[in-house]
């Protein structure tokens, strides 16, 4: 128990040095291809995500969706990928492969479709390369490019909001 109070506290000192050295990086290039991250015990809902994808004309197979668990004995076999916490070590060391891809993929648009906060939700989304970071949480600005401050349960107003912004910054 000490253990894993003292792993958060060195994981979360690495989400801060990244956060403070991070720099916006948002360019003019169309949106082709979207990251999606997602709390399970908020909105576990992938479907929903694919389906606004098509409706917005985004057909491109490097749409990735990547889903969290806080519990890791459940078996997630509606999900493409989930990781839990088992996934990190410490000072912010990834021990998973798909996670380390998902961090490594350079999207134009990653989508934090959650308002906890987790230290892996968040490490997740201050490692990941995307050009556009979009957040429903303000618990930390730093995180995110854009903040739609929406419930997770209000996925058809958070559709509608998104869509207006891409369409304002051109990136549709």
């Amino acid at each position: 128990m000490i253990l894993k109070a003292f792993k958060e506290k060195s994981n979360q000192k690495y989400v801060e040095a990244l956060l403070s050295a991070r720099t916006n990086n948002v360019g003019t290039n169309k949106v082709v291809s979207i990251g999606v991250l997602l709390n399970a015990e908020e909105f576990d809902n992938q479907e929903a995500f694919q389906k606004y994808f098509k409706a917005l004309e985004l057909h491109s197979p490097k749409h990735k969706i990547l889903t969290y668990s806080q519990d890791d004995s459940v078996v997630h076999s509606q999900w493409d990928t989930f990781y839990g916490p088992k996934d990190f070590g410490w000072k912010g060391k990834i021990k998973s492969l798909d996670l380390e891809t998902f961090i490594d993929t350079d999207f134009d648009v990653l989508i934090c479709y959650y308002k906890a906060n987790t230290i892996e939700l968040n490490q997740v989304a201050v490692m990941s390369k995307a050009e556009l970071k979009v957040g429903l949480s303000n618990k930390d600005e730093r995180l995110y490019d854009l903040i739609i401050d929406v419930k997770p349960s209000q996925f058809e107003v958070f559709k509608t909001e998104f869509k207006k912004y891409l369409t304002i910054l051109n990136k549709l």
